[in-house]
């Protein structure tokens, strides 16, 4: 397995953000340079949806973790490799620290996770910070 993880923190209060990841999760918020996401049911585990990176081919996903204001994760089969995406929202005495994991698993992720992992990663930071950016014009 291969693993990656960004951390950051913001002032906004936890509900601020999940409904903002929620809303960007069920395709109810767009904005530049975010993924897009078609839900294909309710907004719950097992629940099918289609991503779109920016620029990039759709593929199918599937929700498998979600406990409201706590944490959100979908899992994307490619061959022999499951990627998971997981969002984790902690709340802290100045607002909430949100940490966006990605796993590489399966036959050859150590292999293939070096290369394919920061590639698919590498605009975590600045992901967070648009999401944190919706949230406050939401809030």
């Amino acid at each position: 397995m291969w693993t990656t993880e960004h951390t950051a923190e913001t002032t906004l209060d936890r509900e601020a953000v999940w409904a903002a990841l929620r809303d960007l999760h069920t395709g109810a918020l767009r904005y530049d340079g975010a993924d897009t996401f078609e839900l294909h049911g309710p907004f719950a585990v097992g629940t099918e949806l289609t991503v779109t990176p920016v620029g990039q081919d759709p593929f199918p996903s599937t929700i498998v973790d979600l406990v409201e204001n706590e944490t959100y994760a979908d899992r994307t089969e490619f061959g022999t490799l499951v990627l998971t995406f997981r969002h984790t929202l902690v709340p802290t005495p100045d607002g909430t620290r949100v940490t966006h994991r990605l796993e590489i698993d399966g036959e050859g992720a150590d292999v293939v996770g070096p290369e394919l992992g920061p590639q698919i990663s590498g605009d975590f930071p600045e992901s967070m910070d648009a999401l944190f950016e919706q949230a406050r014009l939401r809030a």
